[in-house]
């Protein structure tokens, strides 16, 4: 029920920047957790970011203070602003959103490609 749509991937040199949106067809405020993820081939997909219903907000050790998530709810789309990118930030994005009270809960976006190289 909830259809997630990831932009904003691309190829960019170490220490350059990004911004990825994530465009959901439903309120965002019906949704009661979102986030980032992100996989290379042949690991396992990972959690980046997090923000929950209320606002409260969780990043992964390894991108704290580099990467901050927001969302603008009139636009139904959640955002992660990359900073100071890094060659080992390299990998598929994907938006995800659980919502309890639907069945599935769980979406996934199709992802996007960040590549990070000189």
């Amino acid at each position: 029920q909830v259809q997630l749509v990831e932009s904003g991937g691309g190829l960019v040199q170490p220490g350059g920047s990004l911004r990825l949106s994530c465009a959901a067809s439903t309120s965002i405020l019906n949704i009661d957790l979102m986030g980032w993820y992100r996989q290379n081939p042949g690991k396992q997909r990972e959690l980046v970011a997090t923000i929950t219903y209320g606002g409260s907000i969780n990043y992964s050790d390894s991108v704290k203070g580099r990467f901050t998530i927001s969302r603008d709810i009139a636009r139904n789309t959640l955002y992660m602003q990359m900073n100071s990118l890094k060659p080992e930030d390299t990998a598929v994005y994907y938006c995800n959103a659980h919502v309890l009270r639907f069945t599935p809960n769980n979406y996934w976006g199709q992802g996007t490609q960040v590549t990070v190289s000189s």
